[in-house]
């Protein structure tokens, strides 16, 4: 890299290149600058290596969903699922929709980074994985890459690129995509690889996922352990919270996620959905909320997006609990959108830095009244 580097360098021959040449080498190695202004701490750390622990934390969720893939499918066919069989199915079907995330994703990037002359931006080594595991296993590959553009370009661009986005852009491209066509992100056929077509399917077999059983039955047709487990329908990495809660501590446990955030959207989730039991408007146990559809997901992965959630201690509170709340009301209160979650982190997306604003208010204000006194 040392000895090529003069040739991406400004005055090289292939100078125009820089900002992909560096991304390439930051990726491999540790950066070559430091912070020359301002206070701060050093450590091993950098972007990028942040970025790569959040990828680690994925995995457990992504390997499962392999499996599930190829679990639910051979299901569905009435064949009996072997685990490398159904692994190996899965891998096949869901790796080339990570391939084109990543593809469209990445080459925007780079070109933004081209055109202004920066350095590529280390946020979409984490949006690339997680646009495809927050979506249906049969959605056609043109939609994951129109919905990937969509995401970089008005969710990340337009607002000045990684660390200056308003919205979670892995939720972005889920939102277009549902809202620009939502037959291909809803319903009991998009659920599982092959369902589309209708074909080959073992009598009585349903592709519902267990929230919308609850949310037109108010029962769903697996067992509670099914749906921790994971062996439900569902989004590609959204099935297992046991798989989540792995990541969960990874993400804890290195310090890159926060913990005010995640327990705050579970307690606000299941305050709600106590309330909802309480009054009588649901008949499941609260905790249900919690094991199906992508509040687990959300709530890990999604809501702890240190960007794009709120800054203060105390904001992370109060944003957390409005996200877990606000995910259970849509659920129980509109049954046409079973699956509130992706709504609620991007609302409070929106809130989170006038929720900060306050935070810090309150604090200088109570900081005056501390001086008028000692005076």
């Amino acid at each position: 890299m040392d000895k090529i580097k003069p040739a991406f360098s400004k005055g090289g021959k292939l100078g125009f290149l820089e900002s992909t040449f560096d991304a390439f080498e930051t990726f491999l190695f540790v950066p070559n600058t430091t912070t020359t202004r301002g206070a701060h701490i050093r450590d091993a750390n950098d972007m990028k290596r942040t970025m790569i622990v959040v990828v680690v934390a994925l995995l457990p969720a992504l390997l499962f969903g392999f499996y599930n893939t190829g679990y639910q499918h051979f299901l569905s066919q009435g064949v009996p699922p072997e685990f490398w069989a159904s692994l190996w199915f899965g891998f096949l079907k869901v790796l080339p929709i990570i391939v084109v995330s990543y593809a469209v994703g990445l080459g925007i990037e780079f070109a933004f980074a081209q055109m202004r002359g920066h350095e590529v931006n280390e946020g979409f080594l984490v949006s690339g994985l997680l646009i495809p595991m927050i979506m249906p296993v049969d959605i056609p590959l043109w939609m994951v890459a129109l919905a990937t553009a969509f995401a970089v370009v008005f969710g990340k661009e337009v607002f000045g690129g990684t660390g200056m986005n308003v919205f979670n852009p892995a939720l972005v491209a889920r939102a277009f995509a549902f809202f620009a066509y939502t037959p291909m992100m809803s319903g009991e056929t998009v659920w599982i690889a092959g369902l589309t077509d209708g074909t080959g399917v073992v009598d009585g077999f349903s592709g519902a996922t267990a929230l919308e059983q609850l949310g037109t039955t108010g029962t769903m047709s697996y067992s509670a352990l099914d749906a921790f487990l994971g062996f439900i329908p569902g989004s590609i990495g959204e099935t297992s919270t046991l798989a989540i809660l792995i990541g969960a501590a990874i993400l804890l446990f290195t310090g890159v996620a926060s913990w005010r955030t995640m327990v705050s959207v579970f307690a606000g989730g299941l305050a709600m959905g106590y309330l909802f039991e309480a009054i009588g408007l649901t008949t499941y146990p609260a905790w249900y909320h919690l094991i199906v559809g992508g509040f687990a997901f959300g709530a890990v992965f999604m809501a702890t997006d240190p960007v794009t959630s709120a800054q203060t201690d105390k904001g992370k509170y109060i944003v957390g609990f409005l996200t877990g709340a606000l995910a259970v009301l849509i659920r129980v209160v509109n049954p046409a959108y079973p699956e509130g979650m992706m709504l609620s982190i991007l609302f409070m997306n929106a809130l989170a830095p006038l929720v900060d604003y306050y935070v810090v208010e309150a604090n200088i204000s109570r900081r005056k009244k501390r001086v008028k006194l000692a005076k």
